[in-house]
């Protein structure tokens, strides 16, 4: 019998939302359609505003959490009429929402992501389920990453330490030793495109450097890298995540700063790929010794940043995309909100203490019901 749930995903990229219908009636897993629905610009640059701090926030913040719920919904409504399924033939919508703030260090430590549940459930007539972060924060966790519980279900292995990468606007990663040597655990490694996509339309007025083509024409500026690397950031201990609210152009610009020396704008760009690069292979070469590296997101499109990654992970990790295990890396997050609403509607975590360092696991989001 079908087991059809819904998982709809923007990251911190904040391009556009990801709508997956995913089949969980067999032991793995089914992606059974797709469906993306990229912001407009003026849509984006919404999003991109509300991220920092400005005037009238709360008016803006409650008029985009509706525009969010609408093209929410209008991205399930079109995935379902493409496959003509009808809202009866899907339990439930797990929804991400869109990232905002993220500020899980703040003496108030929240987390706020919209595009209004209430709106989903009513303009599709499918439950909803949404807010997961706030629950795990509310037990003293980082709220974040929550995508490990979902890779630890679908791509842990009995026979190699295995690491899945996500590399979307932030980078974050899930190390899973073999053979139950010791608990899954996960956080963020600092900036994924979040960076490289800013700076490239800073600079050539495109959302994000495709294939990594503009990155791999540039040399690594080493005194620029060794600034960035030495943030404080990358020196904290696991549990940890982060977000726009600290890497941004901002952040960049201070550290340019601190140079003092001209750079050309391909070079930034080489050495913020690089960046990513060895901050995600430096957390990686703490944690396990050797294994193999599965990237999902945005980044594994970015040959030149794979080729990064391969040549960092030498000897002791093989870097692939998790396509090598049939499944596409564009869409291992909606996936995973998939299966989070599932574990909510059947009343399982669907954090790990290990991870977010919340007090306990916790059944997680809110329920919106369509009636």
């Amino acid at each position: 019998m079908s087991d059809f749930y819904i998982g709809l995903m923007s990251g911190t990229s904040a391009d556009g939302i990801d709508a997956a219908l995913v089949d969980f009636s067999q032991q793995q897993p089914n992606v059974v359609a797709t469906h993306y629905t990229p912001y407009s610009q003026s849509l984006r640059a919404q999003i991109l505003a509300l991220c920092q701090q400005g005037e009238n926030e709360i008016q803006r913040l409650g008029e985009l959490d509706v525009i969010l719920g609408r093209e929410f919904a209008r991205a399930v409504n079109e995935l379902l009429q493409a496959q003509s399924f009808s809202a009866d033939d899907v339990k439930a919508i797990g929804s991400h929402g869109q990232t905002v703030r993220h500020y899980p260090h703040h003496p108030y430590r929240f987390t706020m992501q919209i595009g209004d549940p209430n709106t989903i459930a009513a303009e599709t007539g499918i439950t909803t389920v949404a807010d997961f972060r706030r629950k795990d924060i509310a037990l003293d966790g980082q709220g974040a990453p929550l995508v490990p519980a979902f890779h630890q279900h679908m791509l842990s292995s009995s026979q190699t330490n295995r690491v899945i990468a996500n590399i979307g606007g932030i980078a974050n990663i899930t190390l899973m030793p073999h053979a139950y040597e010791g608990p899954v655990i996960g956080f963020d490694t600092g900036p994924g495109n979040v960076l490289m996509d800013a700076w490239i339309n800073t600079h050539q007025k495109e959302n994000h450097d495709q294939g990594g083509q503009w990155g791999a024409q540039g040399t690594v500026h080493v005194e620029l890298l060794e600034h960035l690397l030495a943030d404080d950031f990358f020196k904290i201990s696991p549990p940890k995540s982060t977000g726009r609210e600290h890497f941004n152009l901002i952040w960049l610009q201070k550290h340019l700063q601190k140079v003092n020396k001209k750079i050309t704008p391909v070079d930034v760009q080489t050495t913020l790929a690089e960046l990513t690069a060895r901050s995600i292979i430096a957390a990686v070469n703490q944690s396990l010794p050797h294994g193999e590296i599965l990237i999902c997101g945005g980044g594994a499109h970015n040959h030149y940043l794979m080729s990064r990654l391969r040549e960092l992970g030498k000897p002791s990790f093989t870097v692939d995309s998790t396509q090598k295990y049939g499944i596409d890396p564009d869409w291992v997050e909606a996936m995973a909100f998939a299966w989070l609403a599932r574990q909510t509607l059947n009343r399982k975590p669907g954090n790990l203490p290990s991870v977010t360092g919340a007090k306990r696991a916790a059944i997680l989001g809110g329920v919106y019901y369509a009636i």
